[in-house]
């Protein structure tokens, strides 16, 4: 392989804009093609990120023997039918999350993936950012004891696309968007060899009524092999911007991480002063800028592991088979949401 990787992004929306700010800090790495689904948007994205080439033929795409490895940035419907076209000709490639949106989607994925033999890596952000990381460091070193409690928040005041409010093309509500990043955190926080095997859930739509037949809130509770717990807290009606923090407690310590409203920069401001954070809801007023948020959310981190992991042909510390297990658990969670009790996960 030559010594750059060249990547084909598939997609042009706000996940995608992210992955070429977390690809512009990686060496050795060039975004050669984008494609889209609407022509327009495929055009105005290449030009936004001086990409080469833009395509809505996604076969011309996949069937080009000059790319890498393929970014599937798309929304949640697309991931299955994109994903089994790349393990059928045999591509390497990363999805981002939920990797589906169902466990049956997710192992169809998986399964074929695995049968194609190529690198198959899921783009979870919170596992790659630089303080979860630095927390799970100081977890192997034993600096809390063992792990037992696991508290996540992610919320925000609701998705900025249309289609995210429409369950039958995501999957689900709030739980389903968001919890997939505090389900991974705790995995990794609690460690992969302790499997979460119950969950219980609740999720209601409390303000949002006329725009989904999804929750809007959710509590999901994870019980791990260990009998460690996770509790994880998901909103879509939180105002403020982007609210992504955990708590890791052990038997002999704790371990907070707070990413967007413990920003090393606050700022009172009179008048409209631009971006602040993602899901800002004001840009003026008392705002807690996030500087460097592709870092600090991941996106720079995981990206760079990907690229490495195709230079040197090894296996990603993020698979399939982790965004399976975490379709696993969200249909789980769902489950309990609807029968309202605890409910085994089935892998």
């Amino acid at each position: 392989m030559a010594s750059t990787v060249r990547i084909a992004m598939l997609g042009s929306g706000f996940v995608a804009g992210f992955y070429l700010q977390g690809l512009a800090d990686v060496n050795g790495q060039q975004v050669v093609v984008n494609y889209s689904r609407s022509r327009k948007r495929a055009r105005e994205f290449a030009e936004r990120w001086h990409i080469p080439e833009y395509s809505t033929n996604l076969d011309a795409v996949v069937n080009r023997d000059d790319i890498d490895l393929f970014i599937i940035a798309l929304p949640n419907e697309a991931h299955l039918p994109v994903s089994l076209m790349l393990s059928k000709a045999g591509r390497n490639q990363a999805c981002t999350k939920p990797l589906a949106r169902n466990r049956a989607e997710a192992r169809q994925m998986r399964d074929a993936a695995h049968r194609s033999r190529k690198m198959h890596g899921y783009a979870e952000t919170e596992v790659f950012a630089p303080c979860v990381v630095k927390a799970r460091q100081t977890i192997e070193s034993g600096g809390i004891g063992r792990v037992l409690w696991v508290r996540s928040r992610e919320s925000h005041s609701g998705p900025h696309s249309a289609h995210f409010w429409d369950i039958e093309k995501t999957g689900g509500g709030a739980m389903n968007d968001l919890a997939c990043h505090c389900i991974e955190a705790a995995r990794y926080f609690h460690g992969k060899e302790n499997p979460v095997v119950e969950v219980m859930a609740w999720g209601d739509n409390l303000v949002h009524h006329k725009k989904t037949a999804g929750e809007d809130n959710a509590l999901l509770v994870l019980k791990f092999s260990s009998g460690g717990i996770a509790h994880c807290e998901l909103s879509w009606t939180t105002k403020g911007g982007l609210d992504l923090r955990n708590e890791i407690h052990g038997s002999e310590g704790s371990i907070f991480t707070d990413v967007t409203r413990g920003t090393p920069i606050s700022a009172f401001v009179s008048k409209a002063s631009g971006y602040i954070v993602e899901k800002a809801d004001l840009d003026f007023g008392w705002t807690r800028p996030l500087p460097e948020e592709a870092f600090a959310y991941g996106y720079q981190a995981e990206m760079k592991h990907f690229i490495e992991c195709v230079r040197d042909g090894t296996a990603p510390r993020e698979t399939y088979d982790d965004g399976y297990a975490v379709n696993c658990i969200l249909d789980a969670g769902y489950e309990s949401m609807r029968r309202k009790r605890w409910i085994r996960v089935k892998y």
